[in-house]
């Protein structure tokens, strides 16, 4: 097991304060949250959840909101175990129990599925490169797929935790303000949604075929990915710092408290805000592109998505739709890139690949691997190029991945939780049920995608 690491981008000795009480105060410290959603409404959004609309029409809208929602509970039980103890995703991880080969058999799973994230970052890479080229940029998407991979590389290299949480916040209004707008526009289309639709969308059925919709669900609402990165933009917020040092006083398990409920705040509105997004992508799949017999393929899909737009607001949306589409792609990249640099350091210590001896020198890693992570995603669509397989393989090992960090999270509920932060019955059978669900869908994804290959 390895020791605990200092709290990422923190340089200055831990400084606690109690945690607001107001409304205004809370409000004042989200920030964490608002960083995952840039990462959350992204391909997922953009090409899975309209593909998955497309495909099946409203029915799977029930699907869609459980798939948001679900997930939360598993990303406050992560984020309450590192407020109460300071520690990262992959050092929580590697506590968990198991066989070990340096590190915890959960922690070589995560490793399959970072690089599988990287594929899926690659493809958004190239869902951007088809946007820009639409627009107008007069060369080939490779080119203009590694000028976003420079541009990413030099503005996180520069930036620090409030650079990112600022960015994040003004590109998550950007495409929520866009998509709000289209649904909005579609009541007044030959396309409008009708209460027969919604009706539809909640009669709890579920497609003879399944692959897309756990495609869906692995990267709709809190993917795996964002499930791991969560508590790394926590420590960063200052959430963990404020708390301080476990030491069972009063004092601390006050402000743990009131760290958790701001916390949970932060979780929540985030919630609020993709759930959102992605019902919106989603009511415009089923809506226009089922209607036009349309579907979301490597060949057409800038063209394809971009019809939801055209066929609400006119040809002159296709503008609108490029500049949201830049916005919920682009945002993502950022996003991820960012959480993924933190991780590459941060698993080099758990795996005991190195230490660092100053924070300084773990600073100075993360913008060299703030650099390693646009590279590599910028050579893969250079070498691979089709964006939509690209995220599917992202998609698909993400979803995989959610069962086991639903189990974690149970076992940090039951074995591992501080008796200040204790969760009620409720909270525990909510934890239950969303880990029942995400391993449900794990299993039938090694049931129908895993198994036929071992054959």
């Amino acid at each position: 097991m390895s020791s605990p690491t200092p709290p990422l981008a923190q340089p200055t000795p831990p400084l606690t304060q109690p945690a607001p009480t107001s409304v205004g105060g809370i409000l004042r410290q989200l920030g964490p949250g608002l960083i995952i959603t840039a990462s959350i409404v992204g391909s997922g959004e953009l090409i899975v959840t309209p593909k998955l609309g497309a495909s099946f029409g409203f029915t799977l809208l029930w699907f869609i909101i459980l798939g948001c929602v679900l997930k939360v509970f598993i990303q406050i039980e992560l984020g309450r175990f590192t407020l109460a103890r300071g520690l990262t995703t992959l050092e929580t991880l590697n506590l968990v129990p198991g066989p070990r080969a340096v590190v915890s058999w959960l922690l070589w799973l995560w490793a399959i599925m970072f690089i599988a994230t990287i594929f899926q970052i690659a493809g958004m890479v190239g869902g951007v490169a088809s946007v820009l080229a639409i627009a107008g940029v007069n060369l080939p998407t490779e080119i203009i797929a590694i000028f976003i991979g420079v541009v990413t590389a030099l503005l996180l290299v520069v930036g620090r935790y409030r650079f990112v949480e600022a960015a994040s916040t003004w590109m998550v209004v950007a495409f929520t303000l866009c998509t709000m707008t289209a649904v909005i526009a579609l009541q007044f289309t030959p396309y409008a949604i009708t209460l027969k639709n919604l009706a539809e969308g909640f009669s709890f059925n579920l497609p003879g075929s399944f692959t897309v919709a756990f495609a869906a669900f692995g990267v709709i609402g809190v993917g795996a990915s964002e499930l791991i990165f969560y508590p790394y933009w926590v420590l960063e917020k200052g959430y963990a710092r404020h708390v301080g040092p476990r030491d069972g006083t009063v004092a601390w398990a006050e402000r743990a408290r009131g760290w958790m409920r701001v916390l949970k705040a932060d979780s929540w509105v985030s919630c609020a805000i993709y759930t959102s997004a992605t019902i919106a992508f989603y009511l415009l799949g089923a809506a226009v592109l089922r209607a036009k017999g349309l579907d979301v393929t490597n060949a057409d899909m800038i063209k394809t998505l971009s019809s939801m737009y055209v066929e609400t607001f006119g040809a002159w949306s296709l503008w609108l739709f490029l500049i949201g589409a830049v916005a919920v792609l682009y945002s993502t990249i950022f996003v991820a890139t960012a959480s993924n640099a933190r991780l590459m350091v941060d698993a080099l210590v758990v795996f005991k690949v190195r230490t660092f001896s100053a924070e300084a020198d773990r600073q100075r890693m993360i913008r060299w691997c703030c650099v390693l992570v646009p590279a590599a995603w910028t050579l893969l669509y250079v070498v691979w190029g089709s964006p939509v397989t690209l995220v599917f393989v992202g998609a698909v090992a993400q979803g995989m991945m959610i069962p086991f960090l639903a189990l974690a999270a149970l076992w940090l509920n039951h074995r591992r939780a501080d008796p200040a932060l204790r969760t009620g019955n409720f909270w525990r059978a909510c934890l239950w049920v969303s880990a029942a669900a995400m391993t449900a869908v794990g299993l039938y994804q090694v049931v129908t995608t895993v198994a036929p290959l071992l054959k």
